[in-house]
């Protein structure tokens, strides 16, 4: 339903439910065409629009297991660099609910969870299962990783633009005085230099 106007990477979502402690995980994933991510997070059907423990403990789980399955799959070259949380969660919608019996909510408007004891059952619970499912799917594992290692690509394509602009910037910075002006000629003959002392 959330991805309707979107192109799944695979069909039906990856779902991974489990209880640690008295708190019941469920999380719903499905990668899509887009290049933004949603993830949706509620505990106790409360909407926590903030995130919060719950969305922390997803997050890490999914980076780190992404990355262990492409390292242990040689889907990630030996001197590639791990892939980050931005680079996994390109095009990804999530769904992560718990339910615990002493929520404690953080912020002014008290839409962030806060329990500590959350974000290592949801850690462990989400890490297990969707490991499970890569090992049982590797076709949808090897979609889910060539997405994010185009992710990866792009940033790293990114911040390499942006550092060519800032050292080109530097570079044209001039430290004349406003009448004098920086010589813009590159052939020899044209250009002079006058070497004035006093």
């Amino acid at each position: 339903y959330l991805n309707r106007n979107r192109e799944a990477l695979h069909d039906p979502p990856i779902r991974t439910v489990g209880e640690k402690d008295g708190i019941f995980v469920d999380i719903s994933i499905q990668y899509n065409d887009s290049y933004t991510s949603n993830i949706y997070s509620y505990a106790n059907n409360i909407h926590t629009h903030e995130g919060g423990t719950h969305e922390a403990g997803f997050k890490s789980a999914l980076t780190r297991v992404i990355n262990d399955y492409a390292r242990r799959n040689n889907l990630l070259k030996e001197n590639d660099s791990n892939l980050v949380g931005d680079d996994v969660r390109e095009g990804l919608t999530a769904i992560v609910s718990v339910r615990i019996t002493d929520p404690q909510f953080e912020g002014q408007t008290k839409t962030k969870l806060g329990n500590s004891e959350v974000r290592s059952a949801v850690e462990q619970i989400f890490a297990e299962q969707f490991q499970i499912q890569l090992e049982e799917h590797p076709s949808i594992a090897k979609k889910i990783i060539q997405k994010s290692v185009l992710a990866a690509r792009a940033r790293e394509a990114a911040r390499k633009v942006r550092e060519l602009t800032r050292r080109k910037n530097a570079l044209e910075v001039s430290s004349l005085p406003g009448k004098l002006a920086d010589c813009t000629s590159r052939s020899a003959s044209d250009s002079e230099l006058f070497i004035v002392e006093g």
